[in-house]
């Protein structure tokens, strides 16, 4: 009998043959004087609470009476400044071998600039997020079409922000090393690394990220500079010299007339700017962590050069593609980036399958049409001479047709070696 059935009898007048504490009893949840007899207590253990370490990011900016450095920021109450300097991890930044900067005095410094020209870099004295012209911004501006329709910017610093861009990719970015699964602009790895893992693999899985660097926002990189151990000052000023948002003039309407080219307007990762690759592929760290894991599970590989991910794998691989993409979709999506869906592509061992250009059905190798295509440029450069080849107007064309020599040489040496012999014939005089 439970205790619903006691009150029930107890208010309707029916007999309560046992009483709560009997029905208690019987049950065993409490127990008799005898059962606690030939107990023994063990050793009382004094219970400790959890202490979790609070995320600086969270805590409240210190604030200060006076102004702690230049370009400090008011606090809300209007009547202190927050100086954000102190939340900065000094000595994760030597652990990594990373520059110390705590502010922007220490970043002007170890550029060997005043802060002042570093404010100006940085955009501060913009009334808006972005110059107010194209002709007052730090970068220049080209337009170039995309193969399958579309448009995308080229977004190039000035010297004087390059410069600083390069030194922040030397002393800072070139440190920390990407996921393993990231080949592209990674020293040691290039187009064959990326693709080597997939040779001779029964089906192979394409997908392509869309809008790769303007989908990297200032927050984030800004969180990219904070994970490195810098303080909340530090990783605003240098997120702020890597980052950019494009004058509204730059379109003849004064707006964007494509929905997509609107992201252009809040500040991202520039396409063009050498700092650019390496942030993309460490704010694409965990994506390239949890997408290696999902193939791992599916006894795939996985790999990553820029925006282009790679997965491949075997019979086991191939039955489990109508579970394993919308995996990859949900994946993709909560790291806040796209994927492009005409560019998704299955390609089975039937099929020539290819990897960043490169041909992986058997073994690394070129494709015909592109020997074909370098061959024929090169018969013509011995024929009517390289200025007629050059129709893209290269300012090395004999070293950029000695590079694209190289890359056939190193999938296929013995094409190379007669792409080699046809090169040598050359008149450049001509």
């Amino acid at each position: 009998m439970g205790w619903l059935d006691w009150l029930w009898r107890l208010f309707t007048g029916s007999g309560a043959d046992r009483s709560p504490q009997e029905l208690t009893s019987a049950r065993g949840t409490a127990a008799d004087p005898a059962s606690k007899a030939r107990r023994r207590p063990g050793r009382r253990r004094r219970l400790v609470p959890l202490r979790y370490r609070r995320n600086p990011s969270r805590s409240p900016p210190a604030l200060a009476a006076q102004l702690p450095y230049r370009f400090a920021r008011r606090s809300a109450d209007l009547r202190h400044w927050n100086d954000l300097r102190q939340d900065g991890q000094p000595r994760r930044l030597e652990q990594l071998g990373l520059p110390v900067l705590a502010g922007p005095d220490d970043i002007a410094c170890w550029l060997s600039l005043s802060a002042g020209e570093v404010a100006w870099l940085t955009g501060r004295f913009w009334e808006g997020r972005s110059a107010p012209r194209v002709a007052a911004s730090h970068y220049h501006y080209r337009w170039i079409a995309k193969r399958r329709g579309g448009r995308r910017l080229i977004e190039a610093p000035k010297s004087r922000l390059k410069r600083v861009q390069q030194q922040i990719l030397a002393e800072i970015l070139g440190r920390i090393p990407p996921h393993v699964a990231a080949h592209g602009f990674v020293t040691g790895r290039s187009i064959q690394t990326n693709a080597q893992p997939h040779v001779g693999q029964r089906v192979l899985l394409k997908l392509d990220l869309e809008n790769f660097y303007p989908s990297v926002t200032y927050p984030r990189v800004t969180a990219i500079f904070r994970s490195l151990g810098y303080s909340r000052e530090a990783a605003i000023w240098l997120a702020r010299l890597v980052t950019t948002a494009v004058p509204p003039n730059l379109w003849e309407a004064g707006r964007p007339s494509d929905v997509a080219e609107t992201r252009y307007l809040r500040r991202h990762l520039p396409q063009g700017a050498p700092t650019s690759p390496a942030l993309a592929n460490l704010s694409a760290f965990v994506l390239d962590l949890r997408l290696a894991g999902l193939a791992r599970s599916f006894n795939a590989q996985y790999t990553r050069y820029a925006d282009d991910l790679t997965f491949s794998g075997g019979e086991v691989f191939q039955r489990s593609l109508a579970v394993f993409l919308p995996l990859v979709r949900q994946i993709v999506a909560q790291e806040q980036f796209r994927l492009n869906s005409r560019k998704t592509a299955v390609q089975r061992a039937s099929q020539r399958q290819r990897v960043t250009g490169v041909v992986v059905n058997s073994k690394l190798n070129i494709r015909r049409e592109d020997y074909d295509r370098l061959k024929a440029t090169l018969k013509n450069c011995i024929q009517y001479g390289p200025t007629s080849q050059n129709r893209e107007r290269h300012p090395e064309f004999a070293s950029h047709l000695r590079g694209r020599i190289a890359f056939v040489t190193s999938l296929n040496s013995q094409r190379g070696a007669k792409l080699l012999a046809l090169f040598e014939q050359i008149d450049w005089n001509r």
